[in-house]
């Protein structure tokens, strides 16, 4: 006879405000009833001391577990799991609750309004906005200004820009141009996305076609080297009107990936909240997720370092050192960042945002950063004459990377890795002897 346990200390047979009058067990005895695996089941009993009898209440095999009860005992594991789901459940129905109520209430005037933008620029980035504008509302005419002819003709007669996008279809409502006059008659919106260092010229070349109080978006990422100026000094000088409307757009973003409608979540950037909001409207979409920010500033100068720091990235893949060493690398290169953009007035809550970590991330650890390829070729011993010469698309960091350093000589701050960089670009350093003088450098407490 299988020996019984002795019963614990007395206590409630039912649970609290139960209706059920099936007793709890708090006896077992170990039995083999019968069952198909004919594997040991664990006997549930309840002993009654009065008659001296144990009567079982039921059995579960190892396979199969006891239900769980209605009313579990408040405390239990079973029932801290219950909550805390339910807890979880609660708080995404409040969140969807709370989007659903922000997209009711969402405008949608400036994308009626619309009937024309003109993008500035022929490259990937150009021509994935232009794609993205016009697939917003199928009337309103997306024109293309474009230096390259043949890239012209692509665009209008196949629908496709071969040189960047050969297996992407436009939509039908965008259209190339080589004409100033006519890209920009009648355009509401203008997107810029001429490379910065050409940005100045090409501007001074189309200022009298440009209406002055037309909103100029610029996703163009980089510092002007012979004169430090970011985008939002630039376009407006260039344009000899400085009140002209101006935005940046930035963000985490490759053109591959918003020509395949993959979400996406960008930055617009102004000091006038109203033409921010309107930008927003025009260029948010169930893909694109497009934030506010009054930080010009700091949006700017994040996106124009972050690519400097991608090539230094790059050179870490190039020479094979390892994850480690990128990570720390990477980090060093988001404190110096932060150092000269808030010496600058960007607001450390922008370096640390998505135009600033998160713009950072993307390009310093994927493969289809241009800038970071630099870097690998670099790292692996090309020269910078011969890895530029073979692509078709710029690399705005290493212009950028002088301009960066003296951006750092005018506001007096430490940048060691960004600095390395710029003499690697200037070939007055090798990626090798970077490194050992980086990892030679004192070791200070981290701020």
């Amino acid at each position: 006879m299988a020996a019984l346990l002795e019963p614990p200390p007395p206590f409630p047979l039912l649970p609290p405000n139960s209706n059920s009058t099936r007793p709890i067990p708090y006896n077992l005895k170990l039995g083999r009833p019968a069952n198909p695996s004919n594997k040991p089941a664990l006997l549930l009993s309840v002993h009654s001391p009065t008659t001296n009898t144990t009567t079982p209440c039921c059995a579960a095999t190892p396979e199969q577990p006891v239900s769980e009860s209605p009313n579990p005992v408040p405390g239990t594991a079973l029932v801290r799991t219950r909550d805390r789901r339910r807890a979880v459940r609660l708080a995404w129905e409040k969140l969807v609750r709370w989007s659903r109520s922000w997209r009711s209430k969402a405008k949608t005037d400036v994308l009626e309004r619309t009937n024309k933008v003109v993008v500035l620029g022929g490259g990937s980035f150009a021509t994935a906005m232009a794609a993205h504008v016009a697939n917003r509302k199928a009337q309103m005419e997306v024109n293309m200004l474009v230096r390259d002819v043949q890239v012209c003709q692509s665009i209008n007669s196949n629908h496709c820009n071969r040189k960047y996008f050969p297996e992407h279809k436009l939509p039908d409502n965008v259209i190339a141009t080589t004409d100033a006059k006519t890209a920009l008659l009648g355009a509401d919106y203008c997107l810029h996305a001429v490379p910065v260092q050409f940005s100045s010229s090409f501007l001074e070349g189309i200022a009298e076609h440009v209406y002055p109080g037309l909103p100029f978006i610029s996703v163009s990422k980089g510092l002007e080297l012979n004169t430090l100026r970011t985008m939002s000094q630039l376009i407006p000088q260039a344009l000899n009107n400085p009140r002209q409307p101006f935005i940046a757009l930035s963000g985490p973003s490759f053109a591959l990936e918003l020509m395949n409608k993959l979400p996406t979540a960008m930055v617009v950037a102004s000091k006038d909240k109203k033409l921010a909001n309107a930008a927003q409207q025009l260029l948010a979409c169930n893909y694109l997720r497009i934030s506010t920010s009054s930080d010009v500033i700091g949006v700017e100068v994040a996106g124009a370092l972050k690519n400097v720091l991608a090539i230094a990235a790059g050179i870490v893949d190039g020479m094979n050192l390892g994850n480690n060493c990128k990570t720390a690398l990477v980090a060093q290169g988001c404190s110096e960042i932060r150092w000269l953009a808030t010496k600058m007035g960007a607001k450390p809550t922008t370096i640390t945002g998505l135009s600033g970590i998160g713009d950072i991330m993307l390009t310093c650890f994927v493969n289809l950063s241009r800038n970071r390829t630099v870097g690998v070729r670099l790292g692996s011993g090309e020269q910078l004459d011969d890895i530029l010469s073979s692509t078709n698309q710029v690399a705005e960091g290493v212009s950028t990377a002088g301009a960066v350093i003296a951006l750092a000589q005018k506001y007096n701050v430490k940048m060691p890795v960004l600095t390395a960089v710029a003499r690697i670009i200037d070939n007055e350093l090798t990626p090798k002897k970077a490194v050992l003088e980086l990892m030679s450098l004192p070791q200070v407490e981290e701020v």
